[in-house]
């Protein structure tokens, strides 16, 4: 028995709307990188507002810095070892004219970890630098071999990883990768570790989506008219 126009036209255009909203959530998406965290002072730890090419940090700061896949700075892992500098610095005497750092090194889990690698252990070194070094320049004395890309955003510490720098991730589970080249939603190039919240999540933009469902609406009403004439 064939359908009736209108009925065939409704079915098609929520068909078409599955499509498309089902389609925004199953794109949502991470970026795996650096993140640079400062430490707060006590036990916890503030994600930095600036990237550590720019922070120069006083005697005695902690700075931390954890690999990991995170859409955003509001739900970025945080390094798991806590902010002690007096702990990390116990071994390295006071010395004129210079500072100390203590730097907090956190690679991650291997969920976080790009294909084919494994996240060496977490650790923390002092540095002892010029009074007026940047965090930058206190993790390349502790950390080396450092790799940036060429806008400057810090993309492994100690050679981790090997390749890859703030690439998307699919959120399709835990171990879905899309190894795409990162783009204008990748994370700050200058702050060089620090991700940006925009909605660079993959997925089909707000504007698309209203256009879409704009579309719907006037389809169904179109074919609801159709049906009147009937």
């Amino acid at each position: 028995m064939r359908r009736p126009l209108g009925t065939a036209v409704l079915l098609l255009l929520v068909g078409a709307a599955l499509a498309v909203f089902g389609a925004g959530g199953a794109q949502a998406a991470g970026y795996r990188y650096w993140s640079f965290w400062e430490g707060d002072g006590g036990t916890g730890w503030t994600y930095a507002t600036q990237g550590p090419s720019l922070v120069r940090p006083d005697d005695g700061a902690v700075q931390g810095f954890r690999f990991s896949v995170s859409e955003d700075s509001q739900d970025s892992a945080r390094p798991r070892r806590a902010p002690d500098f007096a702990r990390v610095c116990a071994d390295t005497p006071a010395k004129d004219g210079r500072k100390r750092v203590a730097v907090v090194i956190d690679p991650g889990t291997p969920a976080d970890a790009p294909a084919g690698e494994t996240p060496p252990a977490p650790r923390a070194a002092c540095a002892q630098v010029a009074p007026d070094a940047s965090t930058a320049e206190a993790l390349a004395s502790v950390a080396k071999p450092l790799r940036y890309d060429s806008a400057a955003m810090l993309c492994a510490i100690s050679g981790y990883p090997r390749s890859g720098c703030g690439e998307q991730v699919a959120d399709d589970g835990p171990d879905a990768a899309a190894d795409a080249t990162t783009g204008a939603a990748e994370p700050s190039a200058e702050a060089a570790g620090t991700a940006s919240s925009g909605d660079g999540d993959g997925g089909p933009s707000a504007g698309v989506l209203t256009g879409a469902a704009a579309v719907l609406v006037l389809g169904l009403a179109a074919a609801l008219r159709t049906r009147r004439r009937r």
